[in-house]
């Protein structure tokens, strides 16, 4: 690296703002789904020199760029060549990164599959050092560097947006020697996936405009803008339906498009350039990739003219791969070369760059679960709040009234484990239960529910109290753990959620034919009586009872019954003083609330700040716009926890303040790489067709109605 770069890169990590310092102000602890299971690195591999020579990379070639610590991802080469930009998760927060590339090994050791051990490189790739400061806490995603390196291009969700449902993401520039950072992207828009051109003059990103977010999590149905990277002017709608745009050079652009016969196709415009140099309308507009497979994220570099370098899902394969197109002959007579089925057939890679010598291509991977850095279990991040703020690996977690333990499920699957990490992970259950709930007088008993999530009012699912028995000091059982069926009938019987006094348990039930709201006695359910809450033909669920004992907060689609749409509720228990709290607009969907220790507060999961990244670009997630927020019970003081492009969901609040170093790192997730694919991308076999409207919405319709 340069001494000026370095010298910079100095003066960036002494003036970075420290980290926020928190009051005892209890823990929240949350999933994220697959999040936990992705362990990505960035990896490379070589292209041919000319074009006369297969791109098709040799097996054993491949350049691990990353050192291995958190999650990292969305890289692109600085104009050098020769450091690499990433977004990194490590140290509680995501931030952009700069490490210099190491150089290429020919070690056969090299040769891996995705779930091999070894990494090949004779020596690890380098620390890498953070380009921005710590706060806020935002999402930095997709950078760039302009060819003199001295503006920085990423997307950010540090400002919130006007209106709810409208995605916080948008293109900012920070000139690295001074420090000052510009928003390209106008107020009111969101814009995702930039792409900086080679003179580094221009900046192209997918934008929905002023259109804003419907509630997409598939295809966000974005255009393609063109702007000025200085300052965001110029501002040009370049291609309609496009998203992810690259440079191949000034004035020809990719980018991909889901086309009308269900395929992500490659798509090629050329631009026309006006005499004083202003970029105007696309002048054409070509299909690279044909129908019959998926091709998308296309990357492209002037160092390698004539190719574009694709993700693909091809018939036949259940994993996406890195492809390189060889369009010399024009794109009817095009040549596709594989680059990373060859190296790492079972794995998913995502994301390809190609470096500005066009002599590698980029693209980050699970980096296997074989060399002992599977992720922890319960992972801290830096929060905006004064509460500890923990991701874990499971669904709807809770802590024990002593904080001592935290309750999870695995869908399916049980589970209790010590809030310190010690002792190992318990499986309770092994069938299908939701949620987690604490009785908060009789020790050790939790409250579930068991039988199929997310599904019809008439589905045979009971509530249930699992009494984990006496235990050792260590935490190990010495008695018989038991299971107390509290419900009778098995209609849908689910959310349970004690009194704070130990008497009564809310549930709900769809027993009258519509999901509504009941209470029972908490030791003998059913048996020691029961009276309904809520009453009408649409859904409350997901219920929490405060610690005071005076409210019970639920989500309800009451405003518009079997629309999908949820909205936060509260109720006194006698059933008095119902009030909605947050409604995140007509469609939206705000869920799973969960008081704080004091009762004056909730957090809870919601689509407000829509989504932050072309949901295409990551693993699968159902709902790609749930986000972690706080609210003050009488709906003041909205506040943004997370901000990422997965899907965050299921929070819990204790009283207890956990500290990283309260938890440890013995605990560790129960399989590294273990994520699927956007469903979505499935490819029917029989007739080489993509996934059936069916497949593609199911699940996103019936998630947030369970």
């Amino acid at each position: 690296m340069a001494p000026r770069a370095a010298l910079l890169l100095l003066l960036l990590l002494l003036n970075a703002a420290p980290a926020l310092s928190s009051a005892a102000a209890g823990t929240i602890v949350f999933t994220t789904l697959g999040r936990t299971r992705y362990a990505f690195d960035v990896y490379a591999l070589p292209l041919a020199p000319s074009l006369s020579a297969s791109p098709s990379p040799a097996a054993g070639a491949e350049l691990r760029l990353t050192d291995g610590a958190s999650v990292n991802y969305n890289a692109n080469f600085a104009p050098s060549s020769a450091a690499l930009l990433f977004v990194s998760e490590r140290n509680g927060s995501l931030n952009v990164y700069l490490s210099p590339v190491p150089p290429s090994s020919s070690s056969s050791a090299s040769r891996r599959e995705a779930r091999e051990v070894g990494d090949g490189d004779s020596s690890p790739p380098a620390a890498p050092t953070p380009l921005l400061p710590w706060d806020p806490v935002a999402l930095r995603d997709r950078p760039a560097l302009t060819r003199d390196g001295s503006r920085l291009v990423y997307v950010s969700t540090a400002v919130p947006a006007a209106a709810p449902r409208r995605s916080w993401a948008a293109v900012y520039a920070t000139h690295l020697p001074s420090g000052r950072t510009t928003r390209l992207t106008p107020p009111g828009v969101a814009d995702f996936s930039p792409a900086v051109s080679p003179s580094g003059d221009w900046t192209a990103a997918a934008s929905p405009g002023e259109r804003g977010w419907a509630g997409e999590v598939q295809d966000l149905r974005t255009d393609v803008y063109v702007f000025r990277t200085s300052d965001g002017s110029r501002r040009t709608l370049l291609v309609r339906d496009g998203g992810w745009p690259c440079w191949a050079d000034e004035s020809t652009l990719f980018f991909h498009r889901r086309d009308s016969d269900g395929w992500y196709s490659v798509y090629r415009a050329k631009v026309e350039v006006s005499d004083d140099g202003l970029l105007a309308a696309a002048s054409s507009v070509e299909r690279i990739t044909p129908p019959g497979f998926h091709a998308f994220t296309p990357a492209a570099s002037p160092g390698a003219p004539g190719l574009v370098a694709v993700a693909t899902r091809r018939p036949g394969s259940d994993y996406r791969h890195i492809e390189v197109i060889d369009l010399s002959s024009g794109a009817d007579n095009a040549a596709y070369f594989e680059v990373t089925r060859p190296v790492a057939p079972r794995a998913h890679h995502f994301n390809p760059f190609v470096s500005p010598d066009g002599a590698r291509v980029g693209y980050h991977r699970c980096r296997g679960s074989g060399n002992g850095d599977s992720p922890l279990l319960l992972e801290s991040l830096k929060s905006p709040a004064s509460e500890s703020l923990f991701r874990i690996d499971g669904s709807y977690p809770s802590f024990s009234p002593d904080g001592k333990k935290i309750a999870f499920v695995g869908l399916p699957g049980l589970y209790v484990v010590n809030s310190d990490g010690s002792g190992g992970r318990r499986k309770i259950f092994s069938g299908n239960a939701f949620p987690t709930s604490w009785d908060w007088k009789r020790k050790g008993v939790i409250y579930t529910s068991i039988g199929p999530d997310f599904a019809s009012e008439s589905t045979e699912v009971d509530v249930v109290a699992v009494s984990l028995g006496d235990e050792d000091d260590d935490g190990s059982s010495v008695s018989q753990i038991s299971i107390k069926k509290l419900t009778i009938g098995g209609e849908n019987n689910a959310f349970p959620s004690p009194s704070p006094d130990g008497k009564w348990v809310v549930f709900r039930s769809g027993r009258s034919g519509h999901k509504n709201l009941y209470i029972m006695d908490a030791e003998d359910g059913e048996a020691g009586g029961i009276r309904r809450l809520t009453d009408g033909p649409w859904t409350d669920t997901m219920c929490n009872w405060s610690p005071d004992g005076e409210w019970i907060a639920f989500a309800s689609d009451r405003h518009n019954p079997g629309g999908g749409s949820f909205a936060i509720h509260m109720v006194h228990p006698n059933g008095t003083g119902l009030r909605r709290v947050v409604h995140s607009a007509d469609g939206g969907r705000t869920n799973h609330p969960w008081f704080s220790p004091d009762s004056k507060r909730m957090v809870f999961t919601s689509d407000l700040a829509a989504v932050s990244a072309e949901p295409i670009s990551n693993p699968h997630h159902y709902q790609p716009y749930g986000e972690i927020f706080t609210v003050n019970i009488d709906g003041s003081g909205l506040q943004r926890l997370t901000h990422n492009s997965f899907e965050d969901g299921t929070p819990s609040w204790t009283p207890h303040f956990l500290e990283p170093r309260d938890v440890g790192e013995t605990l560790r997730a129960s399989g590294s790489c273990a994520f699927q694919d956007c469903h979505w991308l499935s490819i029917e076999d029989d007739d080489a067709q993509p996934a059936s409207a069916a497949l593609r919405y199911a699940h996103g319709n019936n998630k947030i109605g369970c």
